[in-house]
């Protein structure tokens, strides 16, 4: 029998993630801070509509947040009518966004006081992975809740324990500078090689049957940059942000980040010069624009 399930957050990610739980049967209580992104997915997949956040707590047993930012978690959560005035008790609440672990854990903290579990579960796959419901999910929380709402999850990808509260939302950042860095080399190397007469098609081919192969030379720069398509559906002022979060993550334990600030840096600057609407393959067009004629 499916649950009530609140979801806030519909975006380029939400919206499918949430489609996959309509399908497995649950009843969905959806919220986003625009209508017409909940008009939208109305009009695909049965739903409720509750008009305030507070309304999804009162709904729903379990609810989900994916939005873009912690500090929008925290608003939808504990703002002015946000969830947990509504939630009953024995609700749960699942973080899904990209958010700092560090204030994931404060966050938690606050929310046990007044009696509501957190549970992070970040995600990573991209939007074809979120429509199918392979998304690779990294999951943070009580053991006890963790198992509460692991068949929640398993609708929407294949779950991975990272540990206690915050360790899915550390995972995701550091997963994502990473994936960030593999772009960013990647594209390095083959404006290096192209400017040299190299043909940038036949370089990602070599790369692909050698060691420098990776999931940019995979798939982001034959898919995104070399079409000139530039859309792969995850932001790059998103993506800078999770740089930064695994920027904080090493200085707050003290390793080493002397490459992980140098690409910070790379994303500051791309974001700034981008702007607000910028893919994250637009690093690559950034980059480009560095090249002294």
């Amino acid at each position: 029998m499916g649950l009530d399930i609140g979801f806030i957050g519909l975006g380029n990610m939400g919206a499918p993630m949430a489609r996959c739980l309509a399908r497995a049967g649950h009843r969905l209580h959806v919220y986003d801070i625009l209508p017409e992104a909940v008009a939208r997915f109305a009009a695909e997949t049965p739903c409720e509509r509750p008009l305030t956040p507070r309304a999804v707590g009162a709904a729903a047993g379990i609810v989900i947040t994916m939005l873009p930012e912690g500090r929008h978690v925290r608003q939808a959560l504990l703002g002015e009518g946000g969830v947990v005035e509504g939630l009953k008790e024995g609700g749960i609440l699942i973080d899904m966004s990209s958010s700092s672990p560090i204030g994931t854990r404060e966050l938690g903290a606050e929310l046990k006081e007044k009696g509501f579990p957190l549970v992070d579960a970040p995600v990573s796959g991209g939007v074809g992975k979120a429509a199918e419901g392979t998304l690779a999910i990294m999951a943070g929380g009580e053991p006890e809740v963790l198992d509460k709402v692991m068949p929640v999850l398993e609708c929407m990808g294949k779950v991975f324990v990272a540990g206690g509260l915050g360790n899915g939302h550390a995972m995701k950042a550091l997963n994502n500078y990473m994936s960030a860095v593999n772009l960013t080399t990647a594209a390095e190397a083959i404006l290096a090689g192209q400017r040299f007469g190299l043909d940038p098609k036949v370089m990602v081919d070599i790369l692909n049957a050698s060691s420098g192969r990776n999931t940019a030379t995979d798939h982001k720069i034959p898919n995104f940059v070399l079409t000139r398509t530039f859309n792969s559906g995850f932001a790059l002022k998103l993506m800078a942000k999770d740089v930064r979060l695994a920027v904080d993550i090493a200085h707050a334990v003290g390793t080493p980040a002397r490459l992980l600030e140098d690409l910070s840096a790379i994303y500051n600057a791309a974001e700034q010069t981008m702007g607000d609407k910028a893919d994250n393959t637009d690093v690559v067009r950034y980059l480009e624009s560095l090249i002294e004629e």
